[in-house]
């Protein structure tokens, strides 16, 4: 890297010290010529010529300044009478320079000037109207004026490139940015996907394990089968949290999992373990998207979750039905459940149940509500099965 930055700073002073090199050439030749003026060749005039090479070693920093010290230059030169070395030649460089740097304006009023005095001047010494204006005058001026085109367009390519690199670089950062906003929402699906899952699974480990504390000495088929549902349910949240580990090491490779609302079976057998008396009824024409599927299912999750660890009641009530473009769901349970709402608050130390749900819902463009009903609580979520727009 610094060995390009070394090379690029030394290229601007190559072209320079050639640009300069090149004008004190090609006047020096001209003078060398010895056409008209009343002095011959002298020395003086070859430091005129390296003076107006000289000057290019200042043009990218001083391009105005250096067009007006040229034309002033030209015009002194022609003043003390030295041989002849044309108009648009010792003065192209120099309103190339100007032109290149965006100094139009200014190496467009040199041009003008350097050839209406010219003119003048040559008209008033008493030399030919028709050579000077019919003869000389085009080519002086179309060499001028391709000088100052030429520096105008190298200015203009200067410009498009560096608006295409700033449009490169403002777009490797917009993908950059979208790249962590798609890394940063996979967290979060996958925070609570881990959440949902773990989450059903301590509920359901934590209260057959009440049961079987009490069932141990007094009735022993009841804690070996609460046990057996604590197996099983410790059993389903390690498969779920290996397929999760293996989403996040291959996330191309998206196993096929048991997020389903084929499998509520799954999530419905702690509520009813519990003693809860649930009745399922999923009615759909159509396969569900496996984004809305799974966010169906992992909605129910919570909610029997919250109903297994809040509700009083004795029965639960999950219904999943497709409304043309909508998936529609809800889960009822017929008990008082006080704690529930707060785990829609976001309270530090209460949980985060409901607001999970109600993410997952509008992650989707759908909406979810939680709410009291007469006689227990109700969760209703209605996802719709096209994507945003």
């Amino acid at each position: 890297m610094a060995g390009l930055a070394r090379e690029q700073a030394f290229r601007p002073w190559v072209v320079d010290v050639l640009l300069g090199v090149g004008v004190t050439a090609i006047v020096s030749i001209v003078i060398s010529a010895n056409e008209g003026g009343r002095h011959g060749p002298e020395r003086v005039a070859y430091l005129w010529a390296f003076g107006l090479g000289a000057l290019m070693l200042a043009r990218r920093r001083y391009p105005v300044l250096v067009l007006a010290v040229t034309v002033l230059g030209l015009f002194a030169y022609y003043a003390v009478g030295y041989p002849a070395i044309g108009l648009a030649v010792p003065v192209a460089a120099a309103l190339f320079s100007a032109a290149e740097y965006g100094r139009l304006a200014a190496a467009v009023s040199a041009a003008v000037v350097v050839t209406v005095v010219s003119v003048v001047f040559r008209l008033a010494e008493g030399q030919d109207f028709a050579f000077v204006v019919g003869y000389e005058l085009a080519g002086h001026v179309l060499l001028m004026g391709a000088a100052i085109a030429l520096g105008d367009s190298v200015r203009s390519r200067r410009a498009a490139q560096a608006d295409a690199r700033r449009i490169a670089e403002l777009t490797a950062a917009r993908y950059q940015q979208e790249a962590q906003t798609r890394i940063q929402h996979e967290r979060m699906a996958v925070a609570r996907d881990l959440h949902d899952s773990l989450g059903h699974t301590v509920s359901v480990i934590a209260l057959h394990a009440d049961v079987a504390r009490e069932a141990l000495g007094r009735d022993e088929d009841a804690a070996r089968s609460a046990l057996e549902l604590i197996r099983s349910a410790a059993g389903r949240s390690m498969v779920d949290l290996r397929r999760t580990v293996t989403l996040l090491r291959s996330p191309d490779d998206r196993p096929r999992t048991v997020v389903s609302l084929a499998n509520l079976d799954a999530v419905t057998q702690a509520a009813g373990a519990a003693g809860f008396d649930v009745d399922v009824r999923v009615d759909l024409d159509t396969p569900v998207p496996g984004p809305v599927e799974a966010a169906a299912f992992r909605i129910v999750q919570e909610a029997i979750t919250n109903v297994v660890r809040h509700s009083a009641g004795s029965r639960v009530e999950i219904r999943v039905r497709q409304d043309e473009d909508r998936l529609i769901l809800s889960v009822i349970d017929s008990g008082t459940d006080a704690e529930a709402p707060k785990a829609g608050t976001g309270q530090p130390g209460i949980g985060h149940g409901i607001a999970g749900m109600r993410e997952r819902a509008e992650s989707l463009g759908g909406r979810l509500t939680a709410n009291p009903v007469p006689g227990g609580f109700a969760v209703h979520a209605e996802l719709p099965l096209v994507g945003p727009a």
